[in-house]
């Protein structure tokens, strides 16, 4: 038990990756990819997610050592696009198809913040309990899933989930946020602005992909 809990996080990220890679083996005729790469960038994803989180808790100001779910809520598009342009893949495949992955990842990085015992929630008034804010954002992955794996699987979201993700995963943290333990130890603290700035964001991006597929359907 004591080699699991101090290597849980290597435990998670492996499971992730190997959920990313059964997915998109699923998804390979979608991504039109062959399916060697599907385990390719299943490892790829999982690594750049690691270096995005760790590099955006660095920018925050945090040890070397901590990891910012934001940063892969703000970097990830941008192996997203590449990756698409690279491998001459539809940008609008690509993100649909690999927001699963990521959401399942950051539900499983979530998981391991209740066994290391971080990102904890303020003592609720008068007891010696804590808000359940880990176990709140795990449910809010679960339900991102159930809701949104069908959707993909069926080619029906052309576009629009991830900047749904951001943008509900923004209103989700804005609100989450002020139940949190914060370094500042203030109501309103930076995770407030990076969960306004997502919801901004992915709002924005929705309206514009979605007046895209709107545009080119009633050609």
């Amino acid at each position: 038990m004591t080699w699991i809990q101090s290597h849980f996080l290597v435990i998670m990220l492996s499971a992730a990756t190997i959920f990313a890679a059964v997915w998109l083996m699923m998804m390979r005729k979608q991504l039109r990819i062959h399916p060697a790469m599907a385990i390719v960038f299943a490892v790829l994803h999982t690594t750049y997610g690691v270096l995005c989180v760790k590099a955006f808790a660095v920018l925050e100001g945090a040890n070397s050592g901590a990891m910012s779910i934001f940063g892969a809520v703000f970097f990830m598009p941008i192996a997203y696009a590449l990756g698409a342009k690279i491998f001459r893949l539809s940008p609008a495949n690509v993100f649909d198809v690999f927001t699963i992955p990521l959401v399942f990842t950051l539900m499983l990085s979530r998981c391991n913040c209740l066994v290391a015992g971080c990102c904890l929630g303020r003592f609720v008034s008068g007891t010696a309990h804590r808000w359940p804010t880990r176990e709140a954002e795990i449910v809010f992955y679960l339900v991102f899933l159930f809701a949104s794996v069908p959707c993909v699987w069926k080619e029906e979201t052309k576009g629009r989930l991830f900047p749904i993700y951001m943008l509900s995963y923004g209103a989700f943290r804005a609100l989450i946020e002020f139940f949190r333990v914060s370094d500042s130890n203030t109501l309103f603290h930076l995770s407030h602005i990076w969960a306004l700035l997502a919801f901004s964001l992915g709002f924005s991006i929705y309206v514009e992909v979605d007046k895209r597929i709107k545009s080119h359907r009633y050609r």
